[in-house]
């Protein structure tokens, strides 16, 4: 677009093909000083730009920013003079015809994102060679930001009546047509024709600072000043098309949750903030019924969470740092080689779905806080995982609460979930609560994503099609109760079989102590001082990475049990062998090594007994081998049923 010397201001008439209206669009223009050309632009998109009336502008919306778990709503496109617009459940023929005949597609950001959008919901759509991508192209003359910034750059006003609407509003303006507001896909449809042709505009800015050649400007008008017209959904008096063609089954809690776990199941659900000075979103899900309020302290939440003594706990903040740092701290030596992100979280950028890096400076404090409280509770043999609502709410398809309140209780309400929440004033972070506990019922319905990376724990996001894992079952008694053997038994059946001192052993060895129980005892408990015991945990399981069925001899440790259900939910059998006191004296051999009452007390011990109290199931060792290895069957092959795995072939 040529820039006049002083200020001017023009209208070129748009006429409708409906009706005898003319539509407007008023650009006006500053005074500026001449520019000097700074590059040029691609001979084989200059070429087919000269292709005036088959350049197809184009713009989409969607249901948010993950071409992963988002949607296509509707797709606006001007081309040959005349602005269409395909609407979700339209027949998208016209669509796929225009950009089939285009010489050339014009977008902004259409690379990184409309592109993905289109492709993935038109298999069969054939896209031009030539494509203009603004938000790129505008770079290379100075205009920098989104799409809205450069048009106020360059003084483009043709969003009377839109110009409080962004990318944001245009989510909720689908959310509410979808729920019978009809007038609100027409504004979406205004705002998406106010994108297309703004980049009209851009384009003709573009090109005047790029394009040195006169014979092109000789063959080419300014793409700005041709009329066009609209048509279809995009006329003014068109009737909108009515949300109910879009209607498909939906995923509710009961679709989901029906005769799993996670409906017979009570999670704690944490919406966390940095700051005990600030309190908390709390919610308590006792299968569909959600209990919501405010709390404060760490004290408080672990005080609660024991009386409730829950299936699991789900917190919403970072329980992890990225592998190779050692602190939360700046100053950590590793902060410059490692980073601030985990993997989990550039996964989630490269899905789409925006979240903070845990180690940024305004989030360090609430990781260092989460991190804290899930250890806590995790000694206390409670199992916890990490979620993050706003990915959950986009992958279910619940508005944000960025979105409002109201569309976030909406959509929880229609996914099933009932409480307090519906008819009483609550904050967001109680919603956000609700949200978190919800993640704890897809991981308890083994519908889920762990998304993680080396020693960084795992973040939970909901998945739908989720495939079974493996199936565990972890072993824990005291000194000779049997265990051993009852781990032994499934490993004959094709179990395949770990043990934690094993990995014990392994330290002995390189001590070069010899392994025995003793040894075994002082050096586990060293372990668990230094190490910890999820790492103990971590090793004793990657010996038998990737098996379907799998046997954990020796949990020890509260700690023990939180890990195992944190990795496989309800998957996980936590099994406790239990035998009377002097029997198990007759079964103890003494190696060299301690007496058995100083080996039964030893502190490596000290928590066996209350690690049996949350066991799953008591198995009696007190008679025979045969014995206990019938019931073991008998326990184990009821947990499968229970889980839905075929039992009869590998334990017969």
């Amino acid at each position: 677009m040529s820039l006049a010397a002083s200020a001017e201001q023009w209208e070129l008439p748009l006429w409708d093909l409906g009706s005898s209206r003319p539509l407007r669009s008023t650009v006006s223009r500053t005074a500026r000083q001449p520019r000097k050309r700074i590059s040029s632009i691609e001979p084989q998109i200059l070429a087919a730009l000269s292709h005036t009336s088959r350049v197809l502008f184009l713009d989409v919306e969607t249901t948010g920013l993950s071409r992963y778990y988002d949607e296509l709503t509707l797709v606006g496109w001007l081309s040959d003079g005349v602005y269409r617009v395909h609407v979700a459940g339209d027949d998208p023929e016209p669509l796929l015809s225009s950009v089939q005949v285009a010489s050339a597609l014009v977008t902004f950001n259409g690379s990184l994102f409309d592109l993905a959008f289109l492709t993935k919901s038109f298999p069969r759509l054939s896209l031009p060679k030539a494509h203009a991508d603004l938000r790129f192209l505008a770079r290379r003359v100075g205009l920098t930001g989104g799409q809205k910034a450069i048009e106020r750059k360059l003084g483009i006003q043709i969003r009377e009546g839109v110009e409080d609407l962004d990318g944001a509003q245009a989510v909720l303006l689908w959310h509410r047509y979808l729920r019978g507001d009809a007038e609100s896909l027409r504004r979406l449809i205004e705002y998406n024709r106010c994108d297309v042709v703004a980049m009209r505009h851009i384009l003709d800015e573009v090109l005047e600072r790029l394009v040195s050649s006169p014979d092109f400007w000789l063959a080419t008008s300014r793409f700005s000043q041709h009329l066009y017209s609209v048509s279809g959904w995009a006329l003014p008096k068109a009737e909108m098309p009515s949300a109910s063609r879009l209607d498909k089954p939906k995923n509710t809690y009961q679709s989901l949750f029906a005769g799993t776990a996670a409906e017979r199941a009570t999670i704690v659900g944490i919406d966390l903030t940095g700051s005990e000075a600030r309190p908390s979103g709390w919610c308590v899900l006792r299968g569909a019924i959600a209990e919501t309020e405010m709390v404060a302290t760490d004290e408080e939440m672990i005080a609660r969470i024991i009386a409730i003594s829950p299936s699991l706990v789900s917190i919403d903040s970072p329980l992890s740092i990225p592998f190779g740092r050692t602190r939360v701290e700046d100053d950590d030596p590793g902060r410059s080689k490692f980073g601030i992100m985990r993997r989990c979280e550039r996964e989630l950028k490269r899905r789409g779905i925006n979240v903070y890096p845990c180690l940024l400076p305004s989030m360090q404090a609430l990781t260092r806080r989460g991190m804290r409280l899930a250890s806590r509770l995790r000694h206390l043999g409670i199992p916890v995982i990490e979620s993050y609502p706003g990915a959950a709410q986009d992958i279910i398809g619940i508005p944000r609460k960025g979105a409002g309140e109201a569309f976030l209780k909406t959509g929880l309400r229609e996914f099933g979930i009932s409480g307090n929440f519906v008819t009483s004033a609550i904050r967001h972070d109680e919603l956000d609560a609700i949200t978190s506990a919800l993640v704890g019922s897809f991981f308890l319905a083994e519908k889920y994503e762990a998304l993680t990376g080396p020693l960084e724990d795992s973040l939970i996001i909901p998945d739908l099609k989720a495939g079974s894992g493996p199936l565990v079952v972890g072993i824990s008694g005291r000194i000779c109760a049997g265990k051993t053997t009852a781990a032994r038994s499934l490993e004959r059946k094709g179990f395949a079989y770990t043990r934690l001192s094993l990995v014990v052993d392994d330290e002995i060895n390189k001590l070069g102590e010899e392994p025995n129980r003793e040894s075994r005892q002082r050096i586990g408990l060293e372990i668990n001082r230094t190490k910890g015991q999820r790492w103990l945990c971590e090793q004793a399981l990657a010996r038998v990475d990737a098996q379907r069925f799998i046997v954990v001899d020796g949990l020890r440790f509260l700690e023990d049990r939180a890990f195992f259900l944190e990795r496989f939910g309800s998957r996980f059998l936590h099994l406790h062998i239990v035998a009377p006191l002097e029997l198990r004296k007759q079964r103890y051999r003494n190696d060299g090594g301690p007496s058995f009452e100083d080996a039964d007390t030893m502190p490596v011990e000290s928590e066996i007994d209350r690690l049996g109290e949350r066991a799953g199931v008591f198995v009696e060792n007190s008679l025979t081998i045969d014995t206990l290895e019938g019931a073991i069957t008998s326990v184990v092959e009821s947990f499968m049923r229970k889980v839905g795995e075929e039992c009869q072939s590998r334990l017969s």
